[in-house]
């Protein structure tokens, strides 16, 4: 699932101003938030708490100019009000995926469909992460090279060697990411064309 568009710097930084005046306290405030949302999607059990923490704020970004006029009360409410959506939409997709489980197609079909898809994803992934270039392809899979608390402690690790912060290397590899998800589903729509 793709976000099809990117923060712009004015809307993060109205954020931030919602978020608190004082610049420092926004920003703590911020990271306060993103923490507190991850644990909320973590609890509900959700399949990828960081990626839905980003989505999170891409969705409030979209609408924060016009929400923040008249919104009243603590600004994190919108943000945890957006959380709550993405919970149910991540439910309904777990339970739409779970009554396809009930069907029970040939088999020979299921397992000769899913490899060629398996290749042609694959073939269309080698491809794509060879038109990144080799910072942006070395980047992308060291970000997501390890698993739970080793991935975290890799990715602050990464981004003190890249002279960064994690909020800066996570919005860099979201960049490179949604390029090469862009560049896989072009692929995989001219190969399943070409059928």
């Amino acid at each position: 699932m793709a976000r099809d568009s990117e923060i712009p710097p004015e809307s993060f930084d109205e954020i931030l101003a919602w978020l608190n005046p004082d610049r420092d306290l926004a920003a703590s405030m911020y990271l306060q938030l993103r923490a507190d949302l991850a644990k909320i999607f973590v609890y509900n059990h959700c399949s990828d708490p960081e990626w839905l923490t980003d989505e999170t704020f891409d969705r409030g970004a979209k609408k924060v100019h016009e929400v923040r006029q008249d919104y009243q009360g603590d600004p994190r409410h919108y943000f945890y009000a957006i959380a709550r959506n993405l919970i149910k939409e991540e439910s309904k997709k777990i339970k739409r995926h779970a009554s396809l489980d009930d069907i029970d197609p040939p088999a020979n079909t299921i397992n000769e469909t899913e490899q060629e898809t398996a290749e042609m994803r694959e073939e269309c992934l080698d491809a794509c992460l060879k038109k990144l270039g080799t910072k942006k392809k070395d980047l992308i899979l060291n970000y997501y090279a390890r698993e739970k608390q080793a991935k975290i402690d890799h990715r602050v690790e990464l981004a003190t060697q890249l002279g960064t912060n994690v909020e800066n290397l996570r919005v860099k590899v979201f960049r490179i990411r949604n390029t090469l998800v862009e560049c896989i589903e072009r692929c995989i729509d001219r190969k399943a064309q070409r059928k």
